[in-house]
């Protein structure tokens, strides 16, 4: 089954602390949610390991955001819209911006 949202789309949160912010999706998770670049980011403590050479400290790092909580960003028209989806001629089905018919996928 396709989705709507995939790796490496541009999206628009439109509810939450980070409404309004765009980031490029680095993952989708199994279970609806994603990880989006620059957006819901949390502080994390983490403890010093020396057999990794690792630095203890406060690392800032993105949380997982549900799907539900963002649109894909058509930047044509500059926000965030909703997806369908269409069979072309040669029988790809293809995920399409339901507003003016365009392909997301060019």
């Amino acid at each position: 089954m396709m989705q709507r949202i995939k790796q490496g789309d541009e999206v628009i949160v439109i509810t939450g602390r980070s409404k309004g912010q765009t980031g490029k999706v680095l993952k989708v998770l199994k279970d609806g949610r994603l990880l989006v670049n620059g957006v819901n980011t949390v502080k994390k403590h983490v403890k010093p390991n020396p057999q990794l050479e690792e630095k203890g400290g406060i690392k800032t790092q993105e949380a997982p955001i549900q799907a539900s909580n963002v649109m894909l960003y058509n930047a044509a028209s500059g926000k965030g819209e909703r997806v369908g989806f269409k069979v072309t001629e040669d029988g790809r089905k293809v995920r399409v911006f339901k507003s003016n018919g365009e392909q997301v996928d060019a």
